[in-house]
């Protein structure tokens, strides 16, 4: 910046613009995390979420299809935003690209850790046997962001994002296929030792693809305002329109053909029934598109908008939360209800075989979902923008891991 002067207009205004933290993209991750609670309600509260799948179109309803549906965009915005965060890291110059790599490093064997000894028991399992293992979202980002501290080292962005892309369009290629592409694309379950699981939830491929791309895509959150906001718009626009036309095609991203149903609401839901277990090249792009949509919409938003930004600020802080937050509550209402709560604190809580089934008619209505989901994020609040204040004025290292 100091010889701005010597730069034409247009290039001072993008490097003005890396170097400003865009409350767009604190707005849509804080967003998805609020929508991403809703999940996790259900998997406590919900009196269906033990017994089918609510994208299963035999059995589900339209509210509790799309109350499934919707959550669907969390876990690609959130690991797309994260790759987009460490290219926006290393353009706004405080550090070089050494010090962003060995970040990633460091901050995603961090990740891991809390997700095998914090996440895993104290959020999902109130339990510290350990018998039973989930490595999910937390764990994959920290495995991505591993991967990225390295390959930034080695490749420019456009290059990352290339192979990133290929990852995401080539992946579905891999289906059905055995041996260690199935354990890097398939979602899995090993016993390293008797009487302890390890369930591979979010399978490398095409994870890793996705915070990838969302590196490269940081690139066009460096530019000014109106190119930023028309490129995330047509970018979106275009991936929409592709993802409707594979669809529509049946030809090939994902292992769940759609078809025509008897009420056009079921048929609707059947088109957007995409595979997430692994992600499906379609289910990437239902999701990703009008993410980039939005995150065109909200740039410069304020007024309320600006609340979930509070979230998004301190997004580690808020999962780390609002798991055991949840968690606790249920163990509550199970008291309340049945006097006990033993099959909410054991490793294989809600799984068929498990020590402590879930009594018959367990679990409450959507709308006691809702209220419990709405009030948890309503507590969490406070804390989350006290956090992020002290982020915000204090700059000690430790905040940036948490």
């Amino acid at each position: 910046m100091a010889n701005a002067s010597a730069l034409p207009m247009s290039q001072v205004s993008e490097s003005a613009a890396a170097t400003v933290r865009l409350s767009s993209v604190d707005i849509l991750r804080g967003l998805v995390m609020v929508i991403m609670a809703l999940d996790h309600t259900r998997d406590f509260f919900s009196n269906s979420a033990a017994l089918f799948d609510p994208t299963d179109l035999s059995r589900t309803n339209p509210l509790l299809f799309f109350t499934r549906w919707i959550t669907h965009f969390c876990a690609p915005v959130f690991v797309f935003l994260a790759g987009s965060g460490a290219y926006l890291s290393l353009a706004r110059g405080h550090k070089d690209t050494c010090d962003v790599a060995k970040f990633l490093i460091t901050r995603g064997l961090w990740l891991i850790f809390l997700e095998i000894f914090v996440v895993s028991p104290l959020g999902w399992s109130f339990s510290l046997s350990f018998g039973f293992t989930r490595l999910q979202v937390i764990w994959v980002i920290g495995v991505s962001m591993m991967l990225l501290g390295g390959l930034i080292l080695i490749w420019p962005s456009r290059i990352i994002g290339g192979v990133g892309l290929v990852m995401i369009f080539a992946h579905d290629l891999l289906d059905g296929t055995g041996g260690v592409w199935k354990i890097l694309h398939q979602t899995s379950f090993f016993e390293p030792w008797p009487h302890k699981i390890v369930a591979s939830l979010y399978p490398l491929i095409p994870w890793v693809g996705v915070m990838m791309a969302g590196y490269a895509a940081g690139e066009v959150l460096t530019f000014s305002a109106v190119r930023r906001r028309r490129s995330l718009f047509w970018l979106g626009g275009m991936l929409t329109a592709l993802f409707v036309i594979l669809r529509a095609s049946n030809v090939y991203g994902d292992p769940l053909p759609w078809s025509t149903q008897a009420s056009p609401i079921f048929s609707v839901m059947s088109f957007l029934r995409c595979s997430k277990y692994p992600p499906s090249l379609l289910y990437l792009l239902m999701t990703l598109s009008p993410a980039l949509i939005v995150l065109a919409l909200i740039d410069g938003a304020d007024g309320w908008f600006l609340r979930f930004r509070d979230f998004g600020r301190v997004p580690l802080f808020y999962y780390v939360l609002h798991l055991p937050l949840l968690h606790a509550i249920a163990v509550l209402f199970s008291f309340a209800a049945y006097g006990s709560a033993s099959w909410l604190c054991q490793d294989l809580m809600g799984i068929k075989g498990s020590p402590h089934p879930l009594p018959p008619g367990y679990g409450y209505s959507l709308p006691v979902v809702y209220a419990v989901w709405l009030g948890t994020v309503l507590v969490l609040y406070p804390a989350c923008r006290w956090f992020a204040s002290v982020k915000k004025n204090r700059r000690a290292v430790v905040f940036s891991y948490l």
